[in-house]
């Protein structure tokens, strides 16, 4: 039995070419359940693996993909049985372990979660690592006080994928909601998530001297970092919190502490990686209740396994809008 895969490999002097190739079942690293994979998607984290790892992938020839949903080929854990659709998003797969990039993966039982009722294995991934991590973002944010009286959210990075879903899940909470981005393109896609209105990227990119200014933003979706995040923890509301959720725009935080002694303002470190399985549930649980399917519907960006390499280069540069989702079967 054989199985398409994108594999990439690295030569000799460094270089690393990814191509769809087809592979033995026993290539497949050791797991408790091997699963068909039906869908994957696209992830920053996906576009390093697919190119020149970023220092994320250990041992090639590798397998990207860190996600993915399908069905339950055979298991070895109770848990799972032949027949039952899962999702996978995290734990290494895709960087250390192989990925969702075809159509079977082998992984350890823990790893899975079963699909949410109500989705399809193709609207899991439209959601995947992204939209989970979106969702987290806003839990959290609701566990530390946030409601839709205490005014608008700000989402940076809104049009990439974490900021698409969180877009969408507050405005469909009814929260009004400031949509951050460089592309002006993309105002009629924002506002069609929901979105009240757009900030333009500008307005928030350059630091300031002052470590506070007028309080603007009751809670914030921060998918960028760097002097971003830094202006925008001085505009936080009293005692309101920003999601700290990806370094699109760097590493580094340039800050102060005067506004979390001041304002009480919160910063809320988001990894999806490493999630307890209970969280992980009810993050899906809420994802299937509160994110409105058409709306996601709008976010999807079809592709096969063929299209990975240029998608890859492509979300690294900022290139990607809204939600790729990988048919490994086309």
């Amino acid at each position: 039995m054989t199985f398409r895969a994108l594999v990439v490999e690295k030569d000799d002097e460094g270089k690393t070419t990814a191509s769809v190739q087809e592979l033995g079942e026993d290539c497949l690293p050791e797991g408790d359940v091997t699963v068909a994979v039906e869908y994957s998607t696209l992830n920053y984290k996906d576009g390093l693996c697919v190119g020149p790892g970023g220092g994320l992938v250990r041992v090639y020839p590798h397998v990207p993909g860190i996600d993915f949903a399908g069905t339950v080929e055979a298991s070895e854990d109770d848990r799972y049985k032949p027949g039952d659709k899962v999702v996978l998003t995290g734990w290494r797969v895709g960087e250390v372990h192989w990925g969702g990039y075809a159509e079977k993966a082998r992984v350890k039982a823990d790893w899975l979660v079963p699909l949410p009722e109500g989705l399809t294995t193709r609207q899991a991934m439209a959601v995947g690592t992204a939209g989970f991590t979106a969702m987290l973002a806003v839990m959290a944010l609701e566990d530390h006080g946030l409601t839709p009286e205490k005014g608008e959210v700000l989402v940076t990075g809104a049009a990439g994928g974490v900021g698409s879903v969180a877009t969408a899940i507050l405005a469909n909470l009814g929260y009004e909601v400031a949509a951050v981005t460089g592309r002006p393109e993309q105002e009629g896609y924002l506002k069609g998530l929901g979105a009240s209105r757009i900030v333009p990227r500008a307005e928030l990119a350059e630091t300031t001297k002052r470590p506070l200014e007028a309080e603007t933003w009751a809670g914030c979706v921060d998918a960028v970092g760097g002097d971003m995040l830094a202006r925008v923890l001085g505009q936080m509301k009293y005692g309101a919190s920003v999601a700290a959720v990806g370094l699109a725009g760097g590493a580094q935080l340039p800050a102060t502490v005067i506004p979390f002694l001041l304002r009480g303002v919160n910063l809320l470190g988001i990894d999806s990686v490493m999630q307890p399985y209970d969280n992980r549930l009810r993050a899906w649980d809420r994802i299937a209740c509160d994110l409105p399917m058409d709306k996601l519907e709008a976010m999807i960006e079809p592709a096969g396994l063929a299209d990975l390499p240029d998608l890859g280069r492509a979300i690294l540069k900022g290139g990607v809008r809204g939600r790729v989702v990988v048919d490994v079967t086309a």
